[in-house]
């Protein structure tokens, strides 16, 4: 299932033929906005390969440049990979690249942090960055098929967050700020329109992206697919146990074992306070 676009020939594949050779590259944000036309837009890409260190070693040799000058100088290869999984969420940006008349920026990733987030939402950085639409360059392991799950899981997160009725692009609004809750930017964010404008700009790749797993979910009962006079999709959902408990299995391992003990500790509670409350009642009695 084709859940991302691909192509075997790209005009991006260019750029990626001064670096080293990746596992996975793909291309995400502004640049792939179908009325984008501004030759300016910076290009942002997300390489995966199978040994960071010894690729940016390697890219060291053959593009010093993209790097910052105390990198280059104090540490190499090994510096970039330490500062990038002990600092950051192990991925290495070199941005403002700027190659045959045009702008890159590229995030550098280990392929096995890479398929760890997109499968268990570990840092969920990268998993959020795949559940909005991109364009991929390089698979040679078959992300594009491991995605699905990342896709069914946001899917799954929204249709919980969402109220029982809503449109098909309330439903991609609310997919694309999974990635953004917590990142304290948004609160200073000049646009507070900005998943609002993602999704607008998009809405054509983001309906692509998550059709087939909008009527497994019908198909499965979870919701109802319905559309208005003017043709856009309304989406309607009833929240009962059953339908939560499906929804929360889509979700990875980890957040569903969070969401349980969470469960657990509240019917710990609710018992202690019960037994308590019962204790009281007999204690009163015994002083009657």
């Amino acid at each position: 299932m084709n859940t991302m676009g691909n192509a075997s020939k790209s005009p991006f594949q260019g750029f990626l033929e001064v670096l080293p050779p990746v596992e996975f590259a793909c291309v995400y944000g502004s640049s792939l906005h179908p009325n984008n036309h501004d030759k300016t837009t910076m290009t942002d890409f997300i390489l995966g390969v199978s040994d960071p260190k010894q690729w940016h070693s390697e890219n060291l040799r053959l593009n010093k440049n993209h790097y910052a000058s105390w990198m280059v100088h104090l540490g190499g290869g090994k510096l970039i990979t330490n500062v990038a999984d002990r600092v950051g969420v192990g991925v290495h940006f070199n941005p403002f690249v700027t190659w045959n008349g045009k702008m890159y920026k590229y995030g550098v990733v280990r392929m096995f942090d890479l398929i760890n987030d997109v499968l268990q939402w570990d840092k969920f950085y990268l998993c959020g960055r795949l559940q909005k639409p991109v364009h991929i360059v390089v698979d040679n392991l078959d992300i594009n098929s491991c995605n699905a799950v990342n896709l069914r899981a946001a899917l799954s997160t929204a249709l919980l967050l969402l109220p029982s009725e809503f449109s098909e692009a309330d439903l991609y609004a609310k997919v694309c700020s999974l990635s953004y809750m917590g990142d304290l930017r948004m609160l200073f964010a000049e646009d507070k329109n900005k998943v609002k404008k993602i999704v607008a700009g998009q809405f054509d790749l983001f309906h692509s992206m998550y059709q087939p797993f909008l009527e497994e979910c019908e198909a499965k009962k979870l919701l109802r697919l319905s559309s208005t006079a003017n043709h856009q999709i309304v989406v309607s959902q009833d929240h009962d146990l059953s339908v939560v408990h499906s929804l929360v299995s889509a979700l990875p391992r980890p957040i569903r074992s969070s969401i349980n003990m969470k469960q657990e500790k509240k019917l710990s509670g609710t018992a202690i306070l019960t037994s308590g409350t019962e204790s009281t009642r007999i204690r009163d009695k015994s002083l009657l």
